[in-house]
């Protein structure tokens, strides 16, 4: 593995090239503030337009994870899709965006079929997320993956930054974004961002006891075409969050944001796929709910416990589909919430 930006200022005095001081200092402090880490044959950021010869792309596609151990399946999907296919000659550039961390997804993917190149960006300001650099990155890969953390730092970071210009350019081209986690969730039409609460984030005992406390929306990030009207959660099995997407649900249509939301809820160690058709398939070791709104909550107010019935829910296992853009009228079971109580096993 290639660590991109050695000393550069070791490497221009052996050139003879001599710094001052302060010269060193502000590049060795942009190096330290933009983390970069790459793998195989670097692709030119000013490409002459003459020799310009990046493949046509056949997605867009979408891969969400729910968090846990990554499904390394999905990962090659996302890819084989924007290839055209496991047997395509084409090569594609991988990009991972994270706001901290290192460079553990690099090797994992380099060595997956039909990558050309993959990079880690590390970008945890919204300077870093308006930089030239980051930026022509960004818009010559063709898969974007993000990583699992924290959904309030991508979006006080990366919202109405050029970074997010330069991702939705690479779904407009046909690309592949993925991610899981916090990665995953910041993807939906209608995100909870957990700016208003701790780390952790809300959790299903107290969203239900009060829809309002602490909750909050992020709106307007992605807008991917195939995830109109969707809220998305991760980690779910695990712990628990049916009662969580619930609450989710039943804000967007209290506060009047949509008249019928659909939750999309990931169990660990699995994935969703939706291919540029909006066909949904699961991968992985857990179920995926997805979870329909489509009417007004009988109660949904600050300091109230939530009371919403009939609730439609989807399990889907690894290995079936769903179809989100016609999406059935059958192969659901009905569950309610009656003053902050689910009224039987969801799950």
């Amino acid at each position: 593995m290639t660590k991109a930006f050695p000393n550069i200022a070791e490497r221009l005095k052996s050139a003879g090239i001599k710094l001052s001081n302060m010269g060193t200092f502000l590049i060795n402090g942009f190096i330290a503030n933009w983390k970069r880490y790459f793998l195989g044959a670097p692709v030119d950021v000013h490409p002459s337009p003459s020799f310009d010869v990046r493949p046509s792309l056949a997605g867009p596609v979408l891969s969400l994870g729910g968090g846990g151990p990554d499904v390394d399946d999905a990962i090659q999907w996302l890819i084989n899709q924007v290839r055209g296919g496991t047997n395509s000659a084409i090569k594609v550039n991988v990009v991972v965006i994270r706001t901290y961390g290192n460079h553990d997804y690099n090797r994992l993917i380099y060595a997956m079929k039909g990558v050309n190149f993959v990079e880690t960006l590390v970008v945890s300001n919204r300077q870093d997320a308006n930089k030239a650099e980051i930026v022509e990155k960004v818009q010559n890969a063709d898969v974007i993956f993000f990583a699992g953390g924290d959904q309030c730092q991508y979006i006080r970071n990366w919202k109405n930054t050029k970074l997010e210009t330069a991702v939705k350019s690479v779904y407009a081209k046909g690309g592949g974004i993925g991610g899981t986690s916090a990665g995953a969730m910041i993807q939906s039409d209608y995100v909870y961002d957990a700016c208003a609460s701790s780390e952790k984030g809300i959790e299903t005992r107290d969203a239900l006891e009060d829809p309002y406390r602490d909750i909050t929306f992020t709106y307007n990030f992605f807008n991917w075409s195939n995830l109109k009207g969707t809220i998305v959660d991760t980690h779910f099995d695990r712990r628990e969050r049916m009662g969580r997407i619930m609450t989710f649900i039943a804000r967007q249509i209290k506060d009047g944001v949509s008249s019928s939301v659909l939750g999309i809820a990931v169990s660990e160690s699995t994935s969703v796929l939706i291919d540029k058709n909006g066909l949904v398939k699961v991968l992985g070791r857990g179920a995926v709910y997805f979870v329909l709104g489509n009417h007004l909550p009988e109660v949904c107010e600050p300091r109230s416990p939530l009371t919403f019935s009939n609730y439609k829910i989807w399990k889907v296992r690894s290995g079936d589909t769903f179809n989100l853009k016609n999406r059935p009228t059958s192969g659901y079971y009905l569950r309610s919430v009656k003053r902050g109580r689910i009224d039987s096993n969801p799950y």
